[in-house]
Order: C-alpha cells, then structure tokens, then sequence
C-alpha cells in the first residue's frame, strides 16, 4: 500500500513536468502552483457576485487555483492570504472591492458616454409614436412606454444646496430622504461628524434646469439618537408633521416623536403658525406610519418587537396587537379599515381597524416571505401589495388570492433595511441595492429597465437614499429622480 502511495506521488510529479502549460509558465509559477484544477464558474453572469477569480480567470481561461488569485494584469498567480491580518494587502475581500470598483467606473464611463439607452429592443421615440398612430398602441400601453424609454434617458446632474451654514454641508452626511406627498419638500437626516444626527427640509421649487439650486432649512432640534424610522404625517393639514421614531439609549427610552414642519424656518407656507410638538414613550420601534384612514383618524402605528401599537395622537388612546416577530414594515390601506405589517420572520398580515380587542379574527390577510421583510407598498386600487426583503426578493401579490403574481429579480439585499418606491403613474419601481446600485423595473411586467451605478466607490456604510417623483419641486415639477449620498445630492430628470 506504501509503495502504490509512493508511486501515485512520483507519477502526479511527472505528470505535471510532462504539461505543456506547467512548462510555458516555468519557474514562476512553480511556487504558486499547488493542484491544477479546471476553470469553474466561467459561465457566470456578470451580474453575480464574483467568486475569487472566476470572473477574471473564466473569461481568458486560466484555471482556477484554490487558494490563488490570477491577476489579468500583471498575468501571473497571487497566493490569498488569511484574513485576520488588517494590513494584509491581498484578501478575498479586498479583490471582490476591487472587481466592484472596476466595475462601478466601467459603467459610469458608459452612463456618461451614451446620452440615449433604450430600455426595450424595438422601442424608442419615433417607432412609440409609429405605433401609437397607426392603432398599434393604446393611450395608455403609450404612456407607460414612453416613461420608460424616458427613464432610460435620464442624465445624472449634481444640486447645489444652500444654507445658512455652508460649512455643516461640507461635513455633514446625508443617512435617508424623504419627500412628502406633493414632492416640493425633502425631509433629510443627517449624520453630524461629532457624533448624532441632525434634521432639516429641502425645498425643492428651486429645482430646474439648468441651475438646479435648493435651500436647506435647518433646525436646532438635535439628538444623539438613531433614527429607526420615519413618516410624513397629515395632522393639521397635509404633511404638517414628521414622525420619528427615535431609539432608546442608556437610560432614556425610545420613543416617536411629531415634529412640526412648521419649525423648520420659512419651509411651511405663509401664515402658517407653528405647530404642535408631540412625544410619544414607545420603547425599540423598527418600523412606523401614519394613518390617511378615516376609521383610524389622527392615528399612526409603531412596529415594535413582537408587538405592534397603534396610537391616537389627540386622545393618547392605544391598541397593542401581539405578534411572534418583529415589525420591520408598516402602511394603512387608505379605503379599507387595514393595516399591513411586514414581519423578520417573513411574514406580511393584515390587521383589521375594526378590531377593538386582541382577540381572535384580527389578522385579515396572511403573506409569506423566505426572508425577513423590509417594506411594503400597497398600490392605489388596494387590491395588490409590493414587498421587498433581506434576500434582495421583490413580489408583487395578489391580496384577493394571497398569490405572487409577479417578481422582479436583480435587487441585492443580504441584511439591510432597505426601502421599496412604487409608481404607478409612472409605472415604475425603484429600489436602492446593498451593493449600493439603484434599479429601476417596469412595474407592469418586473422588466429591469435601467441599473444607475452609485457616484462615490461602493461602500456598506455609503448606501444612497433615493426618491423619485412625476413633479419635482411641486405642480409644475418636471418627473425625475432625487439621489443623496454622502455630502452630495444628485437629480436625474427626464430629458
């Protein structure tokens, strides 16, 4: 048995001397050679993840040697080191970082080249209007159409932001935006460089080409909290209010807050007095939203950890509802007396307004995910729902059937907390990926229409916040899409 070992190892030995591609590299590659293995993974998509070098050793068929890296450039082996080491210059991690960047650049070389993408093969301007006169397309097949060939077309702008303090903008980092119903104002959260966050309002009337200038209103209201959550809320009129949902630290619990717009200087509109500031005790909430419902009027609800709670803001009155997981996601239905929740454990119900008690009978629709969700979106007719969760799954369901009609593949999601925008007039769905790109699908048939790199390197900590809107800056508002990373704020409006 000894022997037959003995001989296996010579004959692997001569084998590999006898390999014409073992004596192309010579001596330097015989330090890094261990095993020669076949290529795998060459097959891939550009759009996995890459694995540690298929994707650049499938694609000029170099095999693929565990524990080496092949780099095209300098066409030679590279042994991976262990990760534990910080200085180490050659980890998986630090190639897959650099693959993306490479990446990244390609495409915002492309975005900025290309000043027209077609979205659909077939379909640009003149052969839409070809068809729409000749009976081929109806108004509103044309309609959708053309907002997506739109879409595709949208060129990336940078805003300028004015404030009264020019130096807290060139520091400050932007962590979400938020527009209200009629897109002419931005409510931002910023991350303060000392430490805590800081909030304002960007009013967005100042918004057209081909200045493209806003102004910040700032407020002194500043907390060292995190901001778990946040909702406009209609409590004296339209949008009056922002609730926040603000986590607990040491011994100050958390708690939602109603902050007044009407704080923010010169962002309400003339002759508007100040309103109400209103504070709410609620321990750890994920998740919130304010109710346009008239059987839960001045309300709004919190997601909690295994509960969730649904509170009168006049009165003070609350209806707790008992769940097994945690509330991730919330919105009312605007007709129907619901509310939907989206759960970690995957789980989306329905609980009924009409319920006074926590008994039986207030789950109303049940929905099930594979993975924790992160949002929801009812669509206008409240007979569908939209939802997106930490396994980057976007579905779109059926609620009169409780069935997935329809999916929309490519997001990237492994365990943020991301959102899910939905519009219908526009008949598109956005959505910002934890690889930090931002997608855009047909919400008519789940095709992904466009893929906008971000403009700063890719990072976890460095995740854009998106909103999109048919009239930014208000009524006569051009459509286009509002990006916010770090200190810069971008528009990509319909050319």
């Amino acid at each position: 048995m000894h022997k037959s070992r003995g001989q296996s190892r010579r004959h692997g030995r001569r084998s590999h001397r006898h390999n014409p591609w073992f004596r192309q590299h010579g001596s330097n590659e015989r330090n890094n050679t261990v095993a020669q293995q076949s290529p795998q993974g060459s097959s891939h998509s550009d759009d996995e993840a890459p694995s540690t070098s298929s994707s650049t050793a499938g694609s000029s068929s170099v095999p693929d040697l565990p524990g080496y890296y092949f780099d095209p450039e300098k066409k030679r082996y590279f042994r991976l080191l262990p990760g534990h080491n910080n200085c180490n210059p050659l980890t998986k991690e630090s190639i897959r970082q650099k693959e993306m960047e490479s990446k990244r650049l390609q495409l915002l070389e492309e975005e900025d080249k290309q000043g027209k993408k077609i979205a659909r093969l077939g379909f640009n301007a003149s052969s839409l209007l070809q068809k729409s006169k000749l009976g081929f397309l109806n108004v509103t097949s044309y309609c959708r159409l053309a907002h997506e060939l739109r879409v595709s077309c949208m060129q990336r702008k940078k805003v300028q932001i004015q404030s009264s303090d020019p130096s807290a903008l060139a520091s400050d980092r932007f962590n979400l935006i938020l527009a209200d119903t009629n897109s002419d104002r931005l409510f931002t959260v910023n991350d303060v460089k000392v430490g805590g966050s800081k909030y304002g309002i960007i009013n967005l009337h100042g918004l057209k080409t081909p200045t493209l200038r806003v102004h910040m209103h700032e407020n002194l209201y500043f907390t060292n909290r995190k901001v778990n959550a946040v909702s406009w809320a209609s409590l004296n009129h339209l949008d009056s209010h922002i609730l926040l949902c603000l986590m607990g630290i040491a011994e100050t619990p958390g708690c939602a807050t109603l902050l007044p717009a009407s704080l923010f200087v010169s962002s309400h509109p003339a002759g508007d007095r100040p309103g109400m500031l209103c504070s709410f005790r609620i321990p750890g909430a994920w998740s919130c939203a304010w109710s346009l419902n008239i059987q839960a009027n001045n309300c709004f609800s919190t997601g909690l950890s295994r509960r969730v709670l649904v509170t009168s803001v006049v009165t003070g009155h609350r209806q707790s509802f008992g769940t097994s997981s945690d509330v991730l996601a919330q919105q009312f239905a605007i007709t129907a007396p619901l509310l939907f929740n989206g759960c970690r454990s995957g789980e989306i119900f329905a609980i009924d307004l009409r319920c006074r008690n926590q008994g039986k009978g207030w789950k109303a629709t049940r929905l099930f995910h594979d993975s924790a969700v992160t949002s929801v979106q009812i669509l206008q007719e409240e007979q569908c729902l939209m939802a997106s969760d930490m396994a980057g799954t976007i579905k779109l369901w059926d609620l009169r059937t409780t069935k997935c009609i329809r999916q929309y593949e490519g997001h990237v999601n492994e365990y943020a907390h991301l959102p899910l925008h939905v519009h219908e007039e526009e008949g598109i769905v956005v959505a910002v990926g934890q690889d930090c790109y931002t997608r855009i699908w047909s919400l008519h048939d789940a095709q992904l229409l466009r893929t906008i790199p971000s403009p700063h390197p890719t990072s976890k900590a460095d995740i854009p916040s998106v909103a999109f809107s048919s009239r930014l800056g208000g009524f006569r508002g051009a459509p286009g899409l509002l990006m916010a990373i770090r200190q810069d704020l971008y528009c990509f409006s319909y050319s």
